[in-house]
């Protein structure tokens, strides 16, 4: 392996780490998480990428609950029994609401080209959800070097009105993630991974 090969052994260290420990994460680090970032290619470097970081408990706790009663709506609308909908919800609420920090991750569209017609629009769409997840992946292997511990989290596509009603988000923002973040409590193994040769063809 050469030392280049070996240098970026960090990237494959990265986890998603959903257990914490109970101290702060300094706002300053979180800063310079966001500001690792917002170096993520962008499509136009549009940087259509709007982050809102919570570590007020109160907030944290309300973001958590209000996400989590459509949470379990969702769940017992698609034939969840009661019960297990409710542990499913409940624990979504510990887990963010736990967290020493959590970012929610928006889409500006406005950022984005317009055009009149759906399949250019959708493209554009598309555009600034990839450029943002290109950001996140920025974000969580910052982290990682840092010495921190996150965890990507999808919840806000399937309720971003009750996301932007939280955090009184401007009515155009798109909540597409929220990211929990702090000081690792636990070290998971590494996942199972496809063998390069599965994804890879070369012609």
């Amino acid at each position: 392996m050469s030392d280049s090969q070996a240098s970026l052994g960090f990237l494959t260290s990265r986890r998603s780490i959903r257990a914490y420990r109970p101290e702060e994460v300094p706002p300053s680090l979180i800063d310079h998480l966001i500001d690792v970032a917002r170096w993520a290619p962008s499509a136009h470097n549009a940087q259509p990428w709007r982050f809102r970081v919570i570590q007020r408990a109160g907030l944290k706790e309300r973001l958590a609950r209000e996400m989590a009663i459509r949470f379990q709506e969702d769940l017992e609308r698609g034939g969840c029994q009661r019960d297990r909908a409710i542990q499913q919800a409940d624990a979504s609420i510990e887990r963010f609401s736990t967290s020493p920090a959590l970012i929610v991750a928006c889409i500006d569209p406005s950022q984005m080209d317009r055009y009149p017609d759906a399949t250019r629009k959708r493209a554009e769409e598309i555009m600034a959800a990839q450029s943002l997840a290109a950001a996140l992946q920025n974000l969580l292997l910052a982290a990682t070097a840092c010495g921190l511990g996150a965890c990507w989290y999808c919840a806000p596509l399937f309720c971003p009105d009750v996301v932007r009603k939280v955090l009184l988000l401007p009515d155009h923002y798109i909540p597409q993630a929220l990211v929990t973040l702090g000081y690792p409590a636990e070290t998971p193994a590494p996942p199972a991974r496809l063998p390069v040769d599965e994804i890879r063809k070369i012609d």
